[in-house]
């Protein structure tokens, strides 16, 4: 039986014109995301500007949003989310023992909000309390948003199946927890 062709991503060169004032530096490698979200040129522009919202300038911490992300691509079994963010989050500063906290499904509350968000669509009252004692009202805000985003990312990459990037490792990615 032949398998069904998933959506390739568009060569560097193509995606750059796809993506407009989306585009990245041209000098910056070439990113199988953006070859992906650039066969659909619309789609591509309005979401990277809400995503961008949410890498650049979310009132979450970097430490905070990354552990998030990393948590969504980890239960989401998402190869390129994972391994793209375990680079973001060494650059956030987070360690390797932090990371392996997020693999092992350690009970942290972050662990704990997005496990909650994932399974249930929200949060129980503990949960949410517990993040407002050192949250505010817009990082709450930003964070269900985050890993909804970062969910819908993994659903794309998984079903495209995106390859990762050149130069990208595959970070430990052999188990589910």
């Amino acid at each position: 039986m032949n398998r069904t062709r998933r959506i390739t991503p568009l060569p560097h060169a193509e995606y750059l014109k796809a993506l407009g004032p989306w585009a990245p530096d041209p000098q910056k490698p070439p990113s199988n995301a953006l070859g992906l979200l650039a066969r659909h040129p619309e789609l591509a522009q309005a979401f990277l500007a809400f995503n961008k919202y949410l890498l650049v300038d979310s009132t979450l911490p970097k430490h905070t949003r990354e552990l998030v992300v990393l948590r969504v691509a980890w239960r989401r079994q998402c190869r390129y989310e994972w391994a793209q963010h375990v680079l973001l989050a060494r650059r956030a500063g987070i360690t390797d023992a932090e990371i392996d906290l997020v693999r092992t499904g350690a009970p942290t509350l972050l662990n704990r909000a997005v496990d909650e968000l994932e399974t249930d669509s929200r949060l129980s009252d503990a949960t949410y309390e517990a993040l407002g004692a050192d949250l505010d009202e817009q990082q709450l805000l930003d964070l269900v948003f985050t890993v909804g985003t970062y969910g819908v990312l993994a659903t794309a990459f998984n079903t495209f199946e995106v390859e990762l990037d050149p130069g990208i490792p595959d970070e430990n990615f052999n188990s589910q927890t």
